[in-house]
């Protein structure tokens, strides 16, 4: 038993539960992924079907079902809360710090290990991910076992890693589809080849574990898919797989498009604070990798951290998360260049790096500005503004100390711990201080709970052309109607306002401010219940009107 690989895989996942547990409930959830994929898990409970998921009370067939599976049972034990939905990913999270401590401290040094889990752990993308009611942080855990599992069975034979990289995969494919294993492959198919070059000796597995694994996998996936078909038949994959994986990849869903270096700052940002030292991690990393056996893991990091984004950058629909499943090789990268720095004699070019995380502060406070100012931002983001102002400077500490650190040759090693326990209170601050400022931009909860407190058998809940119908049905009851804008091509009658508001007893109607003119109330009585910024919460009632 490697005890020392161990407890780095605890002191890692004591790093990550710091990071995402505290504030983990605060705040409401976020328009719009978190509010549908926690209202989804909500209707598994308020359907009792846990096989074909629900959204606004109408079949859904988007994403697999584990992580509203996971969400939904936390909910039963903990209530309906953005604390219970929250959890599957704060606990992915905290898994996935341990095992990248657990297997840098077994293949490079407990130190290694140590300073991987809190570079992973404390950058900017990974702490957001683990506060989210969505299924990445599960995908990106699933990603990286079957990886690293993999990683350890072609090299050493053992099958307990062969199975564990095939029940990863299955559980993978359960969170988000083909995309776990098609990611898998794409890292580990190119190491193996680059691998082979360099080594030309590998463990490959017999046929009977191939089978093995197979069987594995399909144990894991095939009851609920089976399950679902005979519920849904056919459609449901083609949608589920169809539409909205492939089609994700070849055409543009939701308007979520970018152009092709999109990921390029998502990179910079996301890695934040230890982007800096990625280029000289990666340079060494290369140099690591032309050598023997001890390059293995450098190759293993190379690959990881290029070709997801290459992949990625060349996809039609493009969001920020789908890059977070390369961010444990990053930190591979910089944990072992940060290693290898701290037993140097020569450490000039780690300080001239350092350098870099100031520069980029700065950088990050002009675009804050320059947006806050081009935007003509209200009073209270520009407080915001100024909040993150003050925790630019907590950075700012944290780079200092771990440029001072790098000074001396005997302190070395604590730089980075320095500046990686700067950002973790960066990450505190926003969860515990900054969460209560961004509450007053979110009006819906707060239409919510005028509605739930005035509501009668046989209300209708309605919301028109204003973004937030996924939490409307989260923070009131699924069923909510989507009226159409003056300016929609009608779809039909369940969307028509007149068809709707003459029919409904009465009906509150999530809107905004800027009515049309004329703007028909179709001889009903319409008054105002609340206004937030923009929007506004109209409840119209009083004698019925004839709906054509």
């Amino acid at each position: 038993m490697n005890w020392a690989s161990w407890r780095v895989a605890l002191a890692g996942a004591l790093v990550a539960a710091l990071t995402t547990l505290p504030g983990l409930g605060g705040g409401t959830l976020w328009d719009n992924s978190e509010t549908a994929y926690g209202e989804v898990a909500r209707e598994i409970l308020l359907s009792h079907d846990w096989v074909v998921m629900h959204l606004n009370g109408q079949a859904w067939f988007v994403q697999p079902p584990l992580y509203f599976w996971i969400a939904a049972f936390f909910a039963k034990v903990f209530g309906v809360s953005e604390f219970a939905l929250r959890l599957p990913s704060a606990l992915a999270t905290i898994a996935m710090a341990a095992a990248v401590g657990y297997v840098v401290a077994r293949l490079a040094s407990p130190r290694a290990g140590l300073l991987s889990a809190v570079i992973l752990s404390t950058s900017l993308m990974q702490a957001v991910l683990g506060r989210l009611a969505i299924m990445d942080a599960l995908l990106d855990l699933a990603v990286s076992v079957a990886i690293f599992a993999w990683f350890g069975a072609l090299q050493t034979g053992e099958r307990r890693w062969w199975y564990l990289g095939w029940a990863a995969l299955a559980l993978g494919t359960l969170a988000k589809g083909p995309v776990a294993p098609a990611m898998a492959l794409l890292v580990l198919v190119p190491w193996v080849l680059w691998n082979r070059a360099a080594l030309g000796n590998f463990v490959m597995p017999t046929a009977a574990r191939l089978l093995g694994g197979l069987a594995l996998f399909a144990l894991i996936t095939l009851p609920w898919a089976i399950a679902l078909y005979r519920v849904a038949g056919a459609a449901a994959f083609g949608e589920m797989l169809g539409h909205y994986t492939v089609g994700r990849y070849l055409g543009t869903i939701e308007n979520q498009s970018g152009p092709l270096y999109y990921y390029i700052p998502v990179v910079i940002l996301g890695f934040f604070p230890w982007f800096a030292y990625l280029v000289p991690a990666s340079l060494e990393a290369w140099r690591d990798a032309r050598g023997e056996r001890s390059g293995a893991l450098s190759r293993l990091a190379l690959v990881w951290a290029i070709l997801p984004f290459v992949f990625f950058s060349f996809a039609k629909t493009k969001l920020p998360n789908y890059i977070a499943l390369e961010l444990p090789a990053l930190a591979v990268l910089v944990a072992l260049w940060f290693d290898r720095v701290a037993r140097r004699e020569d450490r000039r070019a780690a300080i001239a790096w350092t350098g870099l995380v100031p520069l980029t502060l700065f950088g990050l406070g002009f675009a804050v500005t320059a947006f806050s100012h081009d935007n003509r931002l209200t009073a209270d983001l520009a407080q915001l503004r100024i909040g993150l102002i003050a925790l630019a400077l907590v950075i700012l500490i944290g780079a200092i100390a771990c440029f001072g650190c790098l000074l001396v040759r005997r302190l070395a090693w604590i730089g980075p711990f320095a500046l990686g326990g700067a950002s973790a209170a960066v990450m505190l601050i926003i969860a515990l201080a900054g969460t209560p400022l961004v509450e007053r931009f979110k009006p819906i909860p707060r239409f919510a709970s005028i509605i739930d407190r005035d509501t009668r058998a046989g209300d209708v809940v309605a919301i028109q052309g204003v973004s937030g119908g996924n939490a409307l049905a989260f923070y009131t009851q699924p069923g909510v109607v989507h009226l159409d804008g003056p300016n929609d091509v009608p779809s039909g009658p369940e969307s028509d306002p007149k068809v709707r508001l003459c029919r409904a007893p009465r009906a509150f109607v999530v809107t905004t401010k800027r009515r049309p003119d004329p703007d028909p109330t179709y001889g009903r009585a319409r008054r105002v219940l609340a206004a937030v910024d923009n929007d506004i919460l109209f409840l119209v009632d009083g004698p019925p009107c004839e709906a054509r």
